[in-house]
């Protein structure tokens, strides 16, 4: 026999394997659902329900399935089974009344790849229980919800202003500003210092976090997430993972520079406090010191990047989503004005203001649940066999909680389907909470900058609207402007320029 022949036996040999073991994994895997197992649409071999779903608007499938499956569906992507709960009664009952059975994290391939299960986001146990209690202490500490950090939101606010400025009325894209207001307040508190806006370094890792965030809510990355296999392929994925190695660069170069002028008695930011808390549990600082800790730099990095990216494309989006939504309808952009101005007038806006402005708060409640900038919040997965509304959902099982249906949800809001300020005003006008408002999502996994996003939410806001009109490009009229959410895991403003026109002249 040939070399060749060898060769070509060989290979086929390889793919006869492989075939069956493919086949054989599936037939495990369609066998596997356990009795009462949440019902769902029927699957394709190897592909589940890959071609049922709409990849550049998954949440909007998983709505229509809601409607014909339940409040509690399956659905499988590609070898994986996956549990929706939809509606606020749902979702309440899992990650906040029975919170410990739903507080982990899945796997994901591409998370993992970036994180090795370490940080807030995408830890996962024992180290993710003790780094997140970590950081909440100290970005408390640090002043997250108190007077101090109100003080950075409000200089970081004129900054803000001062840039919108600069374009004379011009139409001009808010992403970059609105990103690093953002982002500063964020980088304040890991860092110890805010960073200027023309900063090149800034600007790059801007852009970097912009794109991170932009590519992996993108189809080719949901796919990528079903079928890691792919991975030698070109695609986005690499582009993601290259950005994330580069802010992971940027962050080892600000540790080395902290650690030489570390002061033991004073940390004036998160690297500082983590540096400290290494050194006590890691004498040395060497984390092979003790192995059993959890305190070691890929986590510092996770943790670091984690508050980074979220810190700042959440917040900067929501800001986004409230000017073009202050563009569209001008009536409600003039009850806004009228607020500020009987309130504040021309005085610095202050969190003690948010009180007297009930429709203002209201605006920015409503932008944050119509614009729903996660409609499919992040996933869980249940960390033990559970009894779930009459179904059995085992041990290990990825769960996505449907924060649309939760922010969409007709027995909680009047119109889910439309901007309506009143949804969080009673009938005296006056401010009330509502059960169904979860972008933050809630339970074991909620956001641990709620209170810090809040704050400047509401004080970037009422800076840019006490100083400016908006209004759209010239050429196009509110109605022009289309405020349908786009597509992806994270739902983007709608890319148009805005006019930013002063509404005070110095004289």
């Amino acid at each position: 026999m040939s070399v060749l022949e060898l060769f070509s036996l060989s290979g086929m040999s390889v793919m006869f394997i492989t075939l069956n073991l493919i086949i054989l994994i599936f037939i495990i895997n369609r066998n596997t659902n356990p009795k009462n197992f949440p019902p769902g649409p029927r699957g394709l071999p190897l592909l589940g329900n890959t071609l049922n779903l709409d990849l550049k608007k998954p949440y909007q499938t998983l709505m229509e399935m809601k409607d014909k499956f339940g409040p509690v569906f399956s659905i499988q992507m590609g070898l994986r089974k996956i549990v929706v709960l939809c509606g606020y009664e749902m979702v309440k009952e899992a990650l906040v009344t029975q919170a410990d059975q739903f507080a982990e994290r899945p796997d994901i391939p591409l998370f993992k790849q970036i994180t090795r299960g370490n940080g807030i986001i995408f830890g996962h146990g024992d180290s993710w229980r003790t780094i997140r209690r970590f950081t909440l202490t100290v970005l408390r500490d640090l002043g997250m919800g108190k007077r101090n950090i109100e003080e950075k939101i409000i200089e970081e606010s004129e900054n803000l202003v001062k840039s919108f400025a600069t374009h004379n009325g011009d139409g001009f894209q808010t992403t970059i500003p609105l990103n690093a207001a953002a982002s500063n307040i964020i980088v304040s508190l890991l860092m110890g210092h805010r960073m200027e806006y023309d900063d090149p370094i800034f600007i790059k890792l801007l852009e970097m976090n912009y794109e991170s965030f932009r590519l992996a809510s993108g189809p080719f990355i949901q796919l990528y997430n079903m079928y890691p296999v792919i991975h030698p392929l070109p695609g986005p994925h690499h582009k993601v993972l290259a950005y994330q190695d580069n802010l992971k660069a940027f962050f080892r170069k600000s540790f080395i520079q902290h650690r030489q002028i570390l002061d033991e008695n004073d940390s004036r930011s998160y690297i500082d406090a983590f540096l400290k808390k290494q050194q006590e549990v890691n004498p040395g600082v060497n984390e092979k010191d003790n192995p059993s800790s959890h305190f070691h730099e890929w986590n510092l990095l996770c943790s670091v990047t984690n508050m980074f990216v979220a810190g700042t494309e959440t917040t900067s989006s929501t800001l986004a989503w409230a000017l073009v939504i202050m563009i569209k309808y001008p009536e409600i952009q003039s009850k806004v004005h009228e607020e500020i101005d009987k309130v504040i007038s021309g005085s610095t806006p202050r969190i003690q203001h948010r009180q007297m402005m009930p429709f203002t708060d209201a605006v920015i409640h409503e932008t944050q649940r119509f614009a729903d900038i996660l409609p499919m919040g992040l996933p869980h997965e249940t960390t033990a066999d559970i009894s779930f509304k009459g179904f059995f959902i085992p041990k290990g099982t990825y769960i996505i909680p449907l924060l649309r249906s939760v922010h969409r949800d007709k027995a909680h809001w009047e119109k889910p389907d439309d901007f309506y300020p009143h949804h969080f005003l009673n009938v005296d006008d006056k401010f009330v909470k509502r059960e169904a408002f979860m972008p933050f999502s809630a339970g074991r996994r909620v956001c641990v900058g709620e209170t810090l996003a809040r704050m400047e939410l509401f004080l970037f806001y009422t800076s840019l609207m006490q100083r400016f009109s908006f209004l759209p490009p010239i050429g196009m009229t509110a109605d022009d402007v289309d405020i349908s959410t786009c597509g992806g895991l994270g739902l983007a403003a709608p890319p148009i320029k805005v006019r930013a026109l002063p509404r005070f002249h110095d004289t």
